[in-house]
């Protein structure tokens, strides 16, 4: 099925227009840049306008708030991919196995052998990015740097599908030597997938390699 044209003068035209010029500048193919929708928090009524407009990559933070919404969405608008973009505790991977199609959080060894036993028992391989602590924040998720290549040996041990990397780097300061740093590391890592840059800095991912832009306020407006 054809995906509908984004209309002119919405927010996801602005988006999907800033992102086409940053990836001019970069030489790249705006077309290998995927926009997931970040949703959370905002109800069913406010993501149906997005679907209307075009949009199939929605992201969440929660697995009980995406069981909430999206069966329904999902079953009224075929091709919808939903993404899971926030921490997930072992005892979701079940939950998050079934109703997710790529998981950005991966980022630890227990969590590796809980969405392995879940993919076993469903018969469901869903795509996986390892969640990097770029900043090697003591407050953030995300696996430590040092800490990457021995969870990556884990992941592909269980059979588990990973196929890149996923950042947020430090608020406040400019975000682009954490950019570079991850697409470095993917590379190293032959893995294809970059998940980096939100509303305020995806202009910036994308020129260093994003493959995945996580763009939720530019979108929806701010939360209530």
């Amino acid at each position: 099925m054809d995906q509908p044209a984004t209309p002119p003068d919405t927010p996801l035209a602005d988006v999907t227009a800033r992102i086409a010029r940053a990836a001019a500048i970069a030489g790249r193919d705006p077309a290998e840049i995927r926009l997931i929708a970040i949703a959370k928090t905002h109800p069913a009524e406010r993501i149906a306008p997005l679907i209307a407009q075009g949009q199939r990559l929605f992201g969440e933070n929660r697995v009980q708030e995406a069981q909430a919404k999206w069966p329904a969405l999902i079953a009224e608008t075929p091709g919808i991919g939903l993404h899971l973009v926030g921490q997930l505790q072992s005892n979701k991977a079940e939950d998050a196995v079934a109703l997710f199609d790529c998981i950005h959080s991966l980022d630890r060894p227990s969590l590796v052998s809980a969405l392995a036993r879940a993919m076993d028992r469903q018969g469901r391989r869903v795509d996986c990015l390892v969640q990097v602590n770029i900043g090697g924040e003591a407050q953030k998720g995300g696996c430590a740097i040092a800490d990457v290549p021995a969870l990556l040996g884990a992941a592909r041990e269980a059979d588990l599908p990973v196929v890149g990397l996923m950042c947020v780097p430090p608020v406040g300061v400019e975000p682009a030597p954490y950019f570079a740093l991850l697409a470095r590391m993917a590379d190293d890592d032959g893995l294809p997938e970059r998940s980096m840059g939100m509303s305020g800095d995806f202009e910036t991912a994308v020129m260093l390699g994003a493959t995945y832009v996580r763009v939720g306020s530019a979108l929806f407006g701010a939360r209530d």
